[in-house]
């Protein structure tokens, strides 16, 4: 879920820069999820060090002609309200069948009781909505984008 840049996100960017000047000035700033909830909860569990990973549809990417994430690269996770939440690094990116997902990188994502099945269940769910809207089927090979990052500062 994208959201528009607002002055949270700018001044946690800027204060990021000052003890990182390395960074780059540009940023990219979303939230997790289709729902204000799913981006508090989600960007809740960024914050609190639990949730360290996240997976999403490799066919939203091509459509979209959108570059998959870099390792290194540098991300503003938002809240539900669009409010900066902290800065992640990504540190892994690999594509992978939805039923090659392993038991560790649903645990990584920090949601629910943390296990394969209930990350399988909400993603299927998630994905299948996801389809939907592109009237596409979903199927368990599709592409995901597995993700690992860790937080660099919030």
């Amino acid at each position: 879920m994208k959201l528009n840049n607002n002055t949270s996100i700018r001044q946690l960017w800027e204060t990021f820069r000052k003890s990182n000047p390395n960074a780059p000035e540009e940023y990219s700033a979303w939230a997790f999820g289709d729902s204000k909830e799913m981006a508090d909860e989600l960007a809740l569990l960024v914050v609190e060090g639990v949730k360290t990973a996240t997976a999403s549809n490799f066919t939203l990417y091509e459509l979209e002609n959108e570059a998959l994430p870099q390792v290194g690269q540098l991300n503003i996770i938002l809240n539900g309200e669009g409010d900066a939440a902290a800065i992640v690094q990504t540190t892994s990116v690999e594509v992978i069948p939805f039923d090659e997902v392993t038991k560790e990188h649903a645990y990584l994502e920090g949601e629910g009781d943390r296990s394969l099945a209930y990350w399988r269940e909400v993603h299927e769910t998630f994905f299948r909505k996801e389809f939907d809207q592109i009237e596409k089927e979903f199927t368990y090979k599709m592409p995901v984008v597995c993700e690992r990052f860790e937080v660099v500062y919030k």
